[in-house]
């Protein structure tokens, strides 16, 4: 008996549900058994309804990675001459880029670690500030370099939008993929920091990649919301930058989430995807932890990052017809 395509996603992710399930009830045997019992439950009961979301509108939130994946040397021809756009012209190129972020993690460093001295905070948990502001840091330029540009993709690329036979749906992810080159190259700068600091790079270190993957597509699936709300509500643009100020602080990278204790705010904070991304730069780093030990955050981001990719294909969708006219 054939199985469809869709047949099949519902079987892998029952099974995928009652593993979870398992895995949830069988964790913690010391904790508060009524309190954890119910942590649980909602938890699975969260997976389930998440899962069957994703079943109910497996192709409308299909449609749109499938589409980028058929034009995958398109976009990848594209984000790199972007990337070389935007240097164009100038004598030390993508220096530039660089100069600024690296200018602040050495101002931190000469702030706390040479003229502060002893006199400093110089260790947050029981690590370098200056490793730990750097573990933080790093993947908090590469989401505000890639939300903005992200944000703006149809606007700076607009003589494209108007074009009837190209695939508008690949630009922000063109400009994502561009912030991504200046991204891997402080990725080995944290790296460097952190074997100064005598953290040499580890079989954790890997997971690296997995948590700058996870950026990647938390980052893209609101670049397809606010790309495509900017067009028609220009001052979105002056609006994300005034929340990334704020989000730059209500997310742990100049202080110590674990520090706050079970003080209410901790919750609220930890609604924010941003916090497992942050805190996981650092796990990879220097706490030598995997990601999967962590599995109500884990499950928590990526059913938030999967709906917020869904709304936003949506949104794109719906108001793509009219880019043209506006733009």
């Amino acid at each position: 008996m054939k199985i469809s395509k869709k047949g099949g996603i519902t079987l892998f992710l029952g099974i995928a549900v009652v593993l979870a399930a398992v895995i949830l009830f069988h964790t913690n045997p010391n904790a508060d058994q009524q309190q954890e019992l119910v942590k649980k439950a909602v938890s699975t009961a969260v997976i389930l309804v998440s899962c069957i979301i994703f079943i109910k509108w497996y192709d409308k939130f299909t449609v749109l990675p499938v589409e980028l994946w058929q034009s995958r040397h398109l976009i990848w021809k594209l984000a790199k001459n972007d990337f070389k756009k935007r240097y164009a012209g100038s004598y030390l190129g993508a220096f530039w880029a660089m100069a600024q972020p690296v200018v602040t993690v050495g101002m931190y460093y000469v702030v706390f670690d040479i003229i502060m001295g002893e006199n400093a905070s110089r260790t947050v948990a029981d690590v370098p500030f200056v490793l730990f502001l750097t573990a933080g840091l790093v993947p908090w330029f590469f989401f505000s370099e890639a939300l903005n540009n992200g944000t703006n993709a149809l606007r700076e690329y607009d003589y494209l939008v108007k074009k009837v036979v190209f695939k508008i749906s690949i630009l922000p992810i063109i400009k994502v993929i561009a912030a991504t080159f200046i991204h891997l190259f402080f990725v080995l700068v944290l790296l460097v920091v952190a074997a100064v600091y005598g953290y040499y790079p580890t079989i954790y270190t890997v997971q690296l990649l997995y948590y700058s993957l996870c950026l990647f597509i938390f980052v893209l699936a609101l670049s397809y919301t606010t790309c495509a709300v900017v067009v028609f509500f220009k001052d979105l643009a002056q609006i994300i930058g005034i929340a990334l100020q704020i989000g730059m602080w209500a997310t742990p990278i100049l202080w110590d989430i674990e520090t706050i204790g079970s003080h209410k705010w901790v919750s609220i904070l930890k609604l924010n995807p941003l916090v497992y991304i942050v805190n996981g730069y650092r796990s990879a780093v220097y706490e030598r932890q995997w990601f999967f030990e962590d599995f109500f955050s884990t499950m928590y981001f990526w059913i938030v990052t999967v709906l917020l990719f869904g709304i936003g294909a949506l949104i794109f969708k719906r108001l793509k017809v009219h880019f043209a006219d506006v733009l």
